[in-house]
């Protein structure tokens, strides 16, 4: 049988002509979309080579692409899922933050238009959107962000099973499942693998607690930045220095210890079994009682906190990047992988000490800046980076015309389609528009909305505040010098407001006082 790959008016098939036969049989390539939870560019060696090595993330981008200017429209996990799902902002999906707002089920999503299309969709993870999963014809999930280890999984009939284990294997071993022994393998399917890890508080399987504690990181340039001129990141309450909760977050567990996430903390390693605890125990035992011996103070203890932070975040990785190599090695041994959109990304990304911080929230580069890699199907010769700005509310219409469904005229992304077959169209996004709205809450990063073009980006603070920033991105990657009142820039600003303005109108965010 020869098989090729027919892209056609935006409908990507795999055409089967038998040898003994005429008839033409079109099949739709499935999709396999990765998500977590807080992983950033700079912790991908595919993007940033300096801290960490992910091979088998590595493996995706080098089969396919890589965006380079990939963002999100909301720095927060459930916003931003909403987003991708329905692909629209935040102001018409209705989902703006993880304090108060429960997902419109009802509403139109990406799943639900392939479902109609003939394709199978599953679920497996996290979901963290408060209502129940639709448009899935199975799903599982992690009650709002799951546990680490030992976690318990909604099902479709209501049913909360916990599973022994770690949970990024767990989320693995399910996907991995659905695709062999409980899909229709005569239909194509899309799969979405939505992980927790890398998430808030870091606690990595058992098995990599060693790794990386022979490493030491230098402080970013700007870890001790004093927010001049930004009274909005002066105000945050995500410091690594001041805000990392030493039980919770460092794991530096005594009796005679308390802290603000103590019980939090006791609670997520109850769940753990003997074998388990004795594992973990083992392994901080010996740190928990160095540290309290040294009673490090001032910038030895924040260097510290960084130290632990990092080696804490790249162990909860490697789980990660070594289960990603699990998928990719089931769809090639399955035959499956040239016949397969592979995409990688994350929620947001996530600060690793840059302005002092750890989280995300703020439309500053580390946060804004999501990853995205897709590994490319026979048929596709892009190679490489893309370039252009893209969201994640391109997604959806991204995956719909691939399998040749018509794109809504609501959906507010474009699709990434024509980046994918090599093409650079002249009429291309020039700016992007962005709007965070959960505040006064965890962090206390106040709301703000703005929008980044290839060289500036601009943001108006706002609620209990009423403050502009304005950045050259160019000669100020680090966004550490506030421009709005320098006259040299007056043009420029006017010019952003402009824009800033347009694309208000055009995506109807005009209520900011929500």
């Amino acid at each position: 049988m020869e098989i090729k790959y027919i892209i056609s008016g935006g409908l990507i098939t795999l055409s089967a002509l038998s040898a003994c036969s005429e008839q033409k049989q079109d099949i739709p390539l499935n999709i396999v979309y990765i998500m977590t939870d807080d992983h950033t560019a700079q912790m991908m060696s595919c993007y940033d080579n300096r801290y960490v090595k992910t091979p088998n993330l590595d493996r995706i981008a080098a089969d396919g692409v890589r965006f380079t200017n990939s963002f999100v429209a909301n720095s927060l996990s459930g916003p931003s899922r909403a987003c991708m799902l329905t692909g629209k902002h935040s102001c018409a999906n209705k989902f703006y933050d993880n304090s108060t707002c429960v997902f419109d089920s009802t509403q139109q999503t990406f799943p639900k238009l392939l479902q109609e299309a003939g394709y199978q969709t599953a679920l497996v993870g996290k979901w963290h959107l408060e209502s129940t999963p639709t448009g899935f014809d199975y799903w599982e999930i992690l009650p709002g962000q799951g546990d680490y280890y030992n976690p318990d999984f909604i099902f479709q009939d209501g049913s909360i099973v916990r599973k022994h284990g770690y949970v990024t294997n767990i989320i693995t071993d399910d996907a991995i499942d659905w695709m062999e022994n409980k899909r229709d393998k005569k239909k194509p399917f899309c799969l979405l693998i939505h992980h927790k890890a890398i998430h808030r508080n870091w606690m990595a399987d058992t098995c990599n607690l060693s790794l990386y504690e022979d490493k030491t990181f230098p402080l970013p340039d700007n870890f001790y930045d004093t927010y001049e001129g930004r009274e909005a990141a002066a105000a945050q309450e995500m410091s690594i220095d001041k805000d990392m909760d030493m039980i919770y977050d460092l794991k530096m567990l005594r009796p005679d210890k308390d802290t603000r996430l103590k019980s939090l903390y006791q609670k997520f390693i109850g769940r753990m079994d003997e074998g388990q605890r004795a594992a973990w125990d083992a392994f901080y035992g010996p740190i928990i009682d160095d540290f309290y011996k040294q009673n490090l103070q001032g910038k030895d203890l924040a260097n510290w906190k960084y130290q632990r932070y990092m080696r804490d975040y790249m162990k909860t990785l490697k789980s990660l990047d070594d289960n990603v190599g699990r998928v990719l090695d089931y769809l090639k041994e399955k035959g499956l992988l040239d016949k397969t959109l592979v995409v990688y990304t994350s929620d947001q990304g996530f600060y690793m000490g840059e302005h002092g911080w750890f989280d995300k929230r703020f439309m500053y580069e580390e946060s804004m800046h999501t990853p995205l890699i897709m590994r490319m199907p026979e048929g596709f010769k892009r190679r490489g980076d893309i370039t252009e700005m893209v969201q994640n509310i391109d997604y959806a219409p991204t995956f719909l015309e691939l399998a040749g469904v018509e794109i809504p005229e609501d959906i507010q992304g474009v699709s990434l389609l024509p980046l994918l077959k090599g093409e650079h169209p002249q009429d291309w996004r020039k700016s992007l528009y962005y709007h965070f709205y959960e505040y006064p809450a965890e962090h206390m990063v106040k709301r703000h909305y703005g929008i980044r073009t290839d060289r500036y980006k601009l943001i108006h603070f706002y609620n209990d505040i009423d403050k502009w920033e304005l950045f050259d991105l160019k000669n100020d990657s680090s966004e550490m010098h506030n421009l709005i009142d320098d006259p040299a820039y007056a043009e420029v600003l006017e010019n952003m407001k402009k824009e800033l303005y347009r694309l208000q109108i055009q995506y109807n965010d005009t209520v900011f006082e929500k």
